[in-house]
C-alpha cells in the first residue's frame, strides 16, 4: 500500500480525528474495519456447514474451542462467490457478546486515517453496499468503503445498532 495512504496523527491533533482502520480485499474492493471492533485475524479455518443457516453464513468454525458463525461477506455484499481454492482470511470480531468470523479474500494493513476524508456513501454505491456501509474515504484515485460489522451481522433485524 502506497505510503500516502498512511496518515499518522500529529501529537496535538484531537483523540477523534483520525480513524483505525484494517484494510481488506473483498472482491477486489479496497473496505476497512474499524480496528476497535477486530478481536483476531486468522487464515481461513475449515467451515462446517449448518443447514437451514441464512444466506450469507458459510457456516461455524472452531476457534481455539469456542464455535464461531462463519459470515461470507461476498455473499453477504452481493458479490459472487470465490474461486475454488482462492486464498481467504478470516477476521474475528465480537457483537452482541458472540465472536464471529468475517470471511474476506485478503487482509492488507492497519491505516490511520483522517476524518477530514469522510464521506457519506454515494448514491452510486449499490445498494446492497450502502445498507453495510459507514462512510467512504477517498484515497489516491481509490476508495476505501468503511464496512459496519453490526450491519454485516444483522440478519433479518436491518442496519440495527453501529459497532463503529
Amino acid at each position: 500500500m502506497n505510503a500516502q495512504l498512511l496518515e499518522m496523527p500529529s501529537r496535538h491533533a484531537a483523540v477523534d480525528d483520525s480513524r483505525l482502520l484494517l484494510t481488506i480485499q473483498i472482491g477486489g474492493r479496497l473496505c476497512g474495519i474499524p480496528v476497535p471492533c477486530v478481536r483476531d485475524v486468522l487464515r481461513a479455518e475449515a467451515i462446517t456447514r449448518v443447514p437451514l443457516a441464512p444466506a450469507g453464513v458459510a457456516g461455524v468454525l472452531n476457534l481455539r474451542g469456542r464455535i464461531v458463525t462463519a459470515v461470507e461477506l461476498r455473499s453477504r455484499l452481493g458479490l459472487p462467490p470465490a474461486e475454488k481454492g482462492a486464498p481467504r482470511m478470516s477476521i474475528i470480531v465480537e457483537h452482541d457478546a458472540e465472536l464471529y468470523s468475517l470471511v474476506v479474500d485478503g487482509v492488507r494493513e492497519v491505516i490511520s486515517i483522517s476524518s477530514e476524508r469522510r464521506e457519506e456513501a454515494p448514491a452510486t454505491l449499490a445498494e446492497t453496499w450502502r445498507a453495510h456501509t459507514t462512510a467512504v474515504y477517498q484515497l489516491d484515485g481509490d476508495l476505501l468503503i468503511e464496512l459496519d460489522p453490526a450491519r454485516l451481522l444483522a440478519f433479518g433485524r436491518g442496519a440495527e445498532g453501529s459497532m463503529s
